[in-house]
């Protein structure tokens, strides 16, 4: 009964079919003969035909695949009549010789051959291929000339034809290709010059002759390419200035031309580049000064012009550039100050150049740098002590061979890689020096001491440091005797009104709330902070300084310090008093803890559990750590503190409002938990009160509990 189904054309392919099957040693005399009764059977065209052998017999198929029409093979598109119309073996380990009858393939658009191994030349009959859009031929073992036949394809939109070894020079045919969009020839061994008819190519977006040999100057006609966003002529043998006409590629986001031996000066028309955000023009010959007008080039993210000969002083209009976050001007002849108003920098190079003049700090100047070179310069004057203390994300530092003067600031120690080697650094190397860092990085600085006992003498014991612990420990001793007397006078006249219940602590528990004799608490604390010495300072607030101390039982901790004229202000002096009465009558999971305080004439502190992320502030700006905060941490970070403030208005008797809700009083315990801080603006709600609507705070963060918790209502999240 199937057998009736069948129609009488299709019974000759059956009857070849069952043969081929029982006949394996005879299979490629039966293929040839299955065309053949193919096409007098009517089933397919003599084209789908002549198309199916030309691509089996590349190889680039298994041979068992259905020879009659290769428009389901693998990677075969065609069109409604049958026609290929798209080749794709990208990716399949292909390897032999390019082989393919370009001549059967009339309404190719798209030959993908890319990522394998095939070798040989690129046959001239590719010029065949009147209808072909995009080649991509990149990424293979192919060698000899650019066919000049290529220069027929005009309606080639796409060429990719990088990572090879294709030699010999640019064909000038290249200009006849009007379509073209994209132009790659990277990574090969191409020499000659850049052929002129290459500004016909107004369509061109993107070029790409890095890594080859190409010799010969930059031709003018390149400012023609209006609609270029990206040229890449770096790494070749480039010689002559820079053409002036590359002012007029106006579109142009991405210019490399380094490691060539382009001369002259940095044209001024390169200010006419207004979209400009990349420019690589490093291992030149470049002479001359920057151009004041590059830096109206406010789109820059990368500048690169190091390891030239360009002279004079960095212009001051740099400072307009605040997109830029890669600047390297290393390895030149620039002389004057260093700069100090890029305020979105991660690297910065001005190595081995003549700047003088003093290390440039401001937090905000630093604040994102994760590199900075410095070193083989003039620069004098002493390491700035914040340095390294508020870049929190610096990882490498080089000072070496200048002549900074000074002591080394202890917190330079945590930057992972940092030199300071030949200055004329002084005095003891901090502790802890030698456990981060090897002893090379300091070599050259005879006046240093303490540690590396090889190279560096031991430090003499100064009379001035034993005035100095006598000075700072006397009055504390003597003060410790009236702490006692003194805390419950201080408690009556200044916690009358809060009625605070304090404990007095006997056993030396730091975790509970103490009188104002701290005894024990405070030897504790200055035993665990050196004194509160810089080494251990976290962070610096509008009012205080915040540090970081274990103590004798292991547990870590974190210190809020007045600063000494802050303390005497009665602002701030109220503040700290109204944190320590909200925060010691309320409890809550997502509210900082407030383990004890201390009130003494010379130090006012307040002492929190530690919190190991910081603030939301910090890792909101940290790009690995806002990473990490998923979208599941973040809701949880809402919850969280949309409860504490529930808590606060609404389970408080009487109510508090926190009125500074901002990122910066949001802390993170190491699980990403969140924890509300800083209650020194806070305000107990008389409920009777009429007052209720005084604004505190920071500004545009002002108590936006309700509003919170309602929306989270809503979307029944909480």
């Amino acid at each position: 009964m199937a057998v009736s189904s069948l129609s009488i054309s299709n019974i000759p392919i059956v009857a070849w079919a069952i043969w081929i099957f029982l006949c394996g040693n005879c299979l490629d005399n039966a293929l040839h003969q299955l065309v053949n009764v193919a096409a007098a059977s009517g089933s397919i065209s003599d084209l789908q035909l002549e198309q199916a052998k030309a691509l089996q017999e590349t190889g680039w198929w298994p041979s068992s695949t259905n020879y009659s029409s290769a428009c389901h093979w693998d990677g075969i598109t065609c069109n409604d009549g049958g026609s290929v119309t798209s080749i794709d073996r990208s990716l399949q380990g292909l390897g032999g010789q390019l082989k393919l009858n370009f001549s059967f393939f009339p309404n190719l658009v798209s030959l993908n051959l890319s990522r394998n191994n095939l070798q040989g030349h690129i046959p001239l009959e590719i010029g065949m291929l009147k209808n072909l859009t995009i080649l991509y031929l990149y990424s293979n073992m192919l060698v000899g000339p650019f066919p000049f036949t290529i220069g027929h394809l005009t309606n080639l939109e796409y060429v990719f034809l990088d990572g090879n070894k294709i030699n010999g020079s640019i064909p000038p045919e290249i200009g006849m290709l009007k379509n073209l969009t994209f132009l790659s020839l990277s990574s090969n061994m191409l020499v000659g010059p850049i052929p002129s008819t290459i500004g016909h190519l107004t369509n061109l977006r993107s070029l790409y002759l890095d890594r080859n040999k190409i010799n010969g100057s930059i031709p003018s006609e390149i400012g023609m390419l209006k609609n270029l966003t990206t040229l890449d002529l770096s790494s070749n043998m480039l010689i002559g200035p820079i053409p002036s006409t590359i002012g007029h590629a106006t579109n142009l986001k991405y210019f490399y031309l380094g490691q060539n031996k382009i001369n002259g000066s940095i044209p001024s028309e390169i200010g006419m580049l207004k979209n400009l955000t990349d420019l690589f023009l490093s291992l030149n010959i470049l002479v001359g000064p920057i151009p004041s007008i590059m830096f109206h080039l406010t789109n820059l993210r990368s500048l690169d012009l190091s390891q030239n000969k360009i002279n004079g002083s960095i212009p001051p209009e740099i400072g307009m550039l605040k997109n830029l976050s890669y600047l390297n001007l290393g390895s030149n002849a620039l002389t004057g100050p260093i700069l100090s108003n890029l305020t979105n920098l991660e690297y910065l190079d001005l190595s081995a150049n003549y700047l003088n003049g003093s290390i440039p700090y401001h937090q905000d100047n630093f604040y994102w740098m994760r590199d900075v070179n410095l070193s083989h310069n003039c620069i004098s004057g002493e390491i700035p002590v914040a340095l390294g203390i508020n870049v929190a994300h610096l990882s490498s530092l080089d000072l070496s061979y200048n002549k900074l003067t000074g002591h080394i600031p202890p917190s330079l120690i945590y930057i992972k890689e940092i030199n300071l080697s030949h200055n004329s650094l002084k005095g003891q190397i901090p502790n802890g020096f030698d456990k981060h860092h090897k002893s090379h990085t300091l070599i050259g600085n005879r006046d240093l001491c303490g540690q590396f006992k090889n190279i560096f003498p031991p430090c003499p014991k100064s009379k001035k440091s034993i005035i100095t612990k006598i000075e700072i420990f006397a009055p504390i001793t003597t003060f410790l005797g009236f702490l006692v007397i003194g805390g419950i006078i201080l408690s009556r006249c200044v916690f009358k009104e809060n009625q605070l219940e304090l404990r007095e602590s006997k056993d030396g528990n730091i975790f509970s709330i103490w009188n104002y004799d701290g005894h024990i608490a405070y030897e504790d604390i200055i035993e665990a902070t050196e004194n509160f010495d810089i080494r251990y300072c976290i962070g610096t607030g509008g009012y205080g300084s915040v540090y970081k101390a274990k103590l004798p039982s292991g547990n870590v901790i974190a210190l809020k310090k007045l600063h000494q004229r802050e303390a005497e202000n009665p602002f701030f002096f109220g503040s700290f008093i109204n944190e320590v009465r909200v925060l010691t009558e309320i409890r809550h999971r997502n509210i900082v803890k407030l383990h004890g305080f201390c009130v003494h004439k010379r130090c006012k502190f307040l002492i929190y559990e530690y919190m190991e992320r910081g603030s939301l502030f910090c890792v909101l700006r940290n790009i690995d750590e806002a990473i990490e905060l998923d979208w599941s941490k973040r809701v949880n970070i809402i919850k969280g503190i949309a409860h504490a403030l529930s808590y606060m208005h609404h389970e408080c008797i009487p109510s508090i409002v926190h009125r500074d809700i901002s990122s910066n009083n949001i802390l993170l315990n190491s699980e990403f938990h969140a924890f509300i801080s800083n209650f020194g603006t806070a305000k107990l709600l008389d409920p009777d009160s009429s007052n209720q609507t005084l604004v505190v705070g920071t500004y545009s963060y002002i108590a936006p509990g309700k509003l919170l918790i309602g929306y989270l209502y809503s979307k029944n999240v909480i």
